[in-house]
């Protein structure tokens, strides 16, 4: 039976980018969550005025990688300890926020948070845990966006190290 995780954690093409690559990923959709505006577009949620993040929505087999595999991998490749931001993207839509869908998902997110992300950080940790509500697909550009334009200077500055650190101390969950 196939699950779905919501996260963000800063700009979502990085996690796009790294989710597309992790055994029993099935879908990963980058998109906005956390927000009142209906069907956001892009512009509206770089505004910051939406309320939205972005984030990707992953279809995944729990059965070959975990709810719990897919947080650490979160943590460890994106900065959780910087508010409002991912880098130069400064805003509360590049917020770091897991928005989980169910208690289960809750009490995961909550213990892998305090067992696994605050000791791997030399600051605290800002992710906020939130009940999902609605998730909105970001427009077909930003679908799989490092793999259509992996020679962007964008992918080869800021995408690639997260890359590089995900398949360092994630390799075995690389999908062959």
């Amino acid at each position: 039976m196939i699950e779905v995780a919501t996260l963000a954690g800063g700009c979502f093409w990085c996690h796009d980018a790294i989710y597309r690559r992790a055994k029993g990923v099935v879908t990963v959709t980058s998109g906005y969550s956390g927000g009142n505006t209906k069907n956001p577009s892009y512009e509206e949620v770089c505004t910051g005025n939406s309320g939205h993040a972005e984030c990707v929505q992953i279809e995944f087999d729990p059965s070959t990688i975990t709810y719990e595999v897919l947080l650490k991998i979160f943590w460890a490749t994106h900065d959780p300890t910087q508010l409002n931001r991912d880098g130069a993207n400064v805003g509360t839509q590049y917020r770091s926020e897991v928005f989980y869908h169910s208690d289960e998902q809750y009490k995961t997110a909550e213990k892998v948070m305090k067992e696994y992300a605050e000791p791997l950080w030399d600051n605290e940790v800002v992710t906020k845990l939130s009940a999902f509500s609605t998730f909105y697909p970001a427009e077909d550009y930003h679908q799989d966006y490092y793999n259509k334009n992996v020679s962007a200077g964008y992918c080869q500055v800021i995408i690639n190290p997260k890359l590089s650190k995900f398949s360092s101390t994630f390799s075995e969950w690389l999908d062959d």
